[in-house]
Parts: structure tokens; sequence; C-alpha cells
């Protein structure tokens, strides 16, 4: 196994040494470099010998760099191996229920527990043998995000589709045993894995040591199951059955491990009719991207930067009329944010759009696309629409149905401006509308 070099950073130790590129990266301190993870572990050490082919040939140079100072090589692949794809057949698979038209990178279906050490996405590990199991500890390849969905090996077998499912808690307790932690994910289904499975879940990974954390998501299902089991959205009695169990939970897990441990997502305090929990119990928001405490968070965040602000939230000459378009399910919170802790000269009204693209039982603001923003928000009287930055494509301004943020502003004739997740970029933002509402005309 040898990783194509495609450049070498100028001044680098490996620059410095006589690596060029071209050249093939074979071995590291003898060791044969598998991918990024291995050779960020192998290339921590103060002397290195590194084995590159070089026209087929092996050639070895010894190198003296600063301890955990990069080598300097860069690789035709990020990852110098291909991505790992998921082996499952999960009865809730979001990708099986995505629309006819779309992108074909939107269906690539990854479970590769290497991307979830460097980006936090979670990763069942299915695919992953005994051999790959030792690598991960001996890489120390800490937190990693594991689904979970249940603890029961039969139930886990029937749900992911795979009789490697049934491995799981050896795997955890060998993780565990390794030094290596993970947060774990539970996406729920009604009436399969909720009720005295989730009690059993919450039971037996309360018990391993390397368990930090336990998500529970209810089921995201999209308009196009044609072919697919029969599942259905949670019921607000439904989703209070799961919190039921998760409130149960909590208080014994904060007096025995010092965690409260247990976390719905923000989808099931809201489909149950529950209030969002205060800041201090969401525990330092370690689960945040699986969409656990975000409208908590944005609340803290925008009242610390609104009583920061003094009176330039107050007092005001200007006046500007402003939307926010998000997804239904984070509409009445926003709104009632707003109201509390209001803007002077800045009459914000807030749109919980429908979404068109997935079907009306996906609610989350991420999902919208550029079609629902351009026939929704069309007639909407207003001097600007505000939306989050997650509807877009990374480093990107494209939306999921491949609108871009260019198109939807010219449909609306106003500026369209994305948002970072902070609550303070919200209030900057609003801010920046209200008194120089012309500067993001051109976004």
């Amino acid at each position: 196994m040898s990783h194509y070099i495609t450049s070498v950073d100028a001044g680098s130790p490996a620059w410095r040494a006589g690596i060029r590129p071209g050249d093939r990266l074979a071995r590291i301190d003898g060791q044969v470099v598998i991918d990024f993870i291995d050779y960020q572990a192998l290339c921590a050490n103060r002397r290195l010998k590194v084995q590159v082919l070089r026209d087929g040939a092996p050639v070895e140079f010894s190198i003296r760099k600063d301890e955990y100072a990069a080598l300097g090589l860069n690789f035709e692949k990020p990852m110098m191996s291909g991505t790992r794809l998921c082996c499952n057949k999960c009865l809730f698979c979001f990708v099986d229920q995505l629309p006819g038209d779309a992108r074909e990178t939107m269906r690539v279906k990854d479970d590769d527990w290497r991307t979830s050490l460097l980006m936090g996405s979670y990763v069942t590990l299915t695919n992953v043998s005994d051999v790959e199991l030792k690598r991960i500890i001996a890489r120390h390849a800490s937190p990693l995000y594991i689904s979970v969905h249940c603890t029961d090996p039969v139930l886990r077998t029937h749900v992911l589709g795979t009789p490697r499912a049934a491995r799981l808690m050896n795997q955890l307790r060998t993780l565990s045993d390794g030094g290596i932690e993970f947060h774990c994910q539970c996406v729920l289904c009604p009436g399969i894995n909720d009720g005295p499975a989730l009690d059993r879940t919450i039971s037996e990974l309360s018990e391993i040591p390397g368990a930090r954390s336990l998500a529970l998501v209810p089921v995201g299902l999209t308009g196009h199951r044609e072919g697919l089991c029969e599942l259905h959205p949670y019921t607000p009695p439904e989703a209070a059955a799961v919190m039921d169990i998760a409130e149960k939970w909590r208080p014994i897990l904060l007096k025995r491990r010092g965690t409260r441990f247990v976390f719905p997502s923000d989808e099931f305090y809201l489909q149950a009719g529950r209030p969002i929990p205060p800041d201090e119990e969401y525990e330092g928001y370690e689960q945040i991207d699986d969409g656990v405490g975000l409208l908590r968070l944005l609340d803290t965040e925008y009242i610390e930067a609104w009583e920061d602000a003094g009176d330039s939230v107050k007092k005001t000459d200007n006046s500007v009329h402003l939307a926010i378009a998000c997804g239904k399910s984070a509409e009445t919170f926003i709104r009632d944010m707003l109201r509390r802790y209001p803007v002077a000269g800045a009459n914000i009204d807030v749109y919980g759009l429908e979404n068109t693209w997935f079907g009306p039982t996906v609610t989350v603001s991420g999902l919208i696309t550029g079609g629902d923003l351009m026939t929704q928000m069309k007639d909407i009287p207003c001097d600007a629409v505000m939306i989050t930055e997650v509807m877009l494509k990374e480093n990107d301004n494209k939306f999921l149905d491949d609108t871009t943020l260019p198109q939807v502003i010219k449909a609306l004739g106003k500026p369209v401006v994305p948002v970072g997740r902070r609550g303070e970029d919200l209030l900057n933002t609003i801010l920046e509308l209200r008194d120089s509402p012309c500067k993001h005309l051109e976004v």
C-alpha cells in the first residue's frame, strides 16, 4: 500500500529531507501507512524513518523535526484511501427516501469511523473488523460518534438489516476497555426501538465507562418512501412517552455518573409539547450537531449578545422590516425569543416554511430548499430575508435542490442573508440590516 504525494510544503521537514511530488509514501518507522489517521499518529515523533517509492524503487529518509510538527506532505486523496461505505439496510435510512432529482453525491452511503473521529459524523461499526477495532485503540481515536439505535442484538439486527449489527456491545466494551470514549445516538422509530427497548438501551450503555452521552432523535421520514417499510412520525403522545423514559433516567444517571447522559433532541421536546431545558442541563452541548440543544444555545447566546449590545438594540432612528425563513419546528421558539428581546427599529416576522421537496413531515430548517424559499417567500412584504447558513452546502451558495443563493435573491428581488448558527450572529445580522439595509443587496 502506498499513497501518491501531490505536493510537499516548502520549508517543511519532508521538503528539507528531499521528498518530492510524485513519490509514493509507503512506510513510516517501518509501519505501513493505511490512511490519514495512521499518517497523523506516526508523524508525531521527533525522529522518523520515512520510506517512499520513487519510480517504483524504495527510498528511505531519516527526518528530525519538532514533536507534532507537520511532516509537510499532501496527498492525492484527503483520507489517503477511499471512503468506507455502509453495509446496512436500515429501516429508516434517509438516503433511501431522497427525492428522485437529488444530486448523486447525496446518495453516497458512507459509514466510516475515521470521519467520525475527524468530523463528528455517526457510524454504526458494522463494517469494522476486530483487527480494525484494535487499530482504533492503537491510534487513540477518541472520541467517536456511534449510532447505537438499540442494544438488544436481535432488535438491532432487524433495525440495521445485517447480522453484523449484533456485535455492537462487545465492540463498545472493547473500545471502552482500550481507553476510547464515544458519544451515542438512537434514531427512534415509534413502537420499534422505543419503550422497553429504549429502557434497556439506556441501562446497558450507561454501564459502559467509555460511553459519554446518548442522543435521542426521532426518525426522519420524507414523502418519498414508496416500497419501503411502514413507519410513521411521532405523535405528541408517543413523543411524550419517550420523554418520560428520558426524564426518568436523567436524574438517576446524574447522581450515579455525574452526567444526565440521556439528551433528547429539540424535536422530541417540541413534539411532546415540553419546554426546552435551561442552558446548564446540556452540559457543554457535546451532542449539538445531532440537534440536541440547538434552540437553547441560540437563545442563550442571543440573550447574552443582546444584553451586551446596550443601547444599540434599544434606540435608533432607523426602521426596517425583516423576515426570518426557517423550518416549521423552530418557528414558534424563534418568534418568542425575538418578542422577549426585541431590537428597536427592526420589525421581524418569522415564517415556518413547509418542505415540499422532502415532504411536509420534514420540519427542520437545514433541509429547506431554495425552491421553497422562492415560492413561499415571494409575496412576503419585507426589506430582507434571513436564513440559516445550514441550508446551504458548505463553502458554496447552493441549496439541497441545487438552486443557488443568487437565483433565490433574484426571484425574491431582495437580499437573502445566510446567518451563522450562533446567537450573536443572528443579532449582528439584524443590526447590520437595520443600520445598513443595502449592505447585502449583492449577497
